[in-house]
């Protein structure tokens, strides 16, 4: 989706770098930041209880591999820790957090305990399915307007959601403390430099729906998309908008067509040798 909307985010969108990984220190607490993260990922998708095994093939999506032992192992240590507790099904164990994860809180604060990679990339991939699915949710649900245009208006607004998503994890990045603020101040930079080409001609109180509600977290003030009627809604209301902002969108994408055509002769023309042109005209 990142390829089709923003190529030049491509290969960049989703780096990740850790200090204390690099260097090997605090190591333990990167550890169970990480797996407070995912658990904090399956807690937002309505998935209270988590066995090892879950958070390991989870883990492995998101950070490099550790061993199941080492899992468990710091599941283990988070249970002393009364961060989590434990329960037993016969032979399989589940773990589950003693209190709620904390809302309205600092991410400073909240990024000492969690890592906020899961959950934010767990809702850009929500997002990104619902883009792959544009054209049959604008035929099952479109009531008027012409369905071809809705469906590129409501992949446009989905795209900007995605893009606000990224942004809402890196500006959370900036404040953990086991990351390299100067990796993350840079990608929010290309991603501000991104989202200004796609958004600064439409209107600001779409920008401020699409950017809080639907890009932030539960936990941050945005919409928890895991109850199925809140879903209904949200994309009854996202296909509101590709109607009642058609006009906007139009414009929009016409001044990004002509913005990413200047950048890209802008990029032509750096790149040109002077001296191959000389070249050329002696051989001709």
């Amino acid at each position: 989706m990142i390829h089709e909307f923003a190529p030049e985010l491509d290969g960049i969108y989703n780096i990740r770098e850790d200090e204390s990984e690099e260097q090997q220190i605090k190591t333990g607490r990167l550890h169970e930041n990480r797996i407070l993260g995912i658990l904090l990922k399956f807690y937002l998708e309505g998935k209270k209880k988590v066995t090892t095994r879950e958070v390991e093939l989870e883990y492995r999506k998101y950070f490099k591999d550790i061993a199941r032992s080492t899992i468990s192992t710091y599941l283990n240590m988070l249970k002393k820790e009364a961060m989590l507790i434990k329960e037993r099904d016969g032979r399989v164990v589940f773990y589950m957090f003693q209190e709620p994860p904390p809302k309205e809180i600092s991410g400073f604060w909240f990024t000492r305990l969690f890592c906020i990679d899961p959950p934010y990339f767990y809702r850009a991939i929500y997002f990104a399915s619902l883009y792959s699915i544009a054209k049959k949710i604008v035929i099952e649900n479109a009531e008027k307007g012409n369905k071809k245009v809705l469906e590129g208006n409501l992949k446009y607004l989905i795209g900007v959601i995605i893009l606000f998503i990224l942004k809402n994890r890196n500006e959370k990045c900036t404040l953990c403390q086991f990351g390299k603020q100067e990796k993350y101040i840079h990608l929010i930079e290309e991603l501000d430099s991104a989202l200004k080409d796609r958004t600064d001609v439409l209107p600001t109180e779409l920008l401020e729906i699409l950017k809080q509600e639907y890009s932030e977290i539960a936990l941050f003030g945005g919409m928890n998309v895991t109850e199925e009627e809140e879903e209904i809604e949200m994309i009854e209301k996202l296909l509101k908008f590709a109607h009642k902002y058609n006009k906007d969108i139009e414009f929009q994408l016409m001044v990004l067509g002509r913005r990413l055509e200047s950048k890209s002769l802008q990029k032509v023309s750096i790149n040109s040798n002077p001296m191959d042109a000389k070249e050329e005209k002696v051989t001709d």
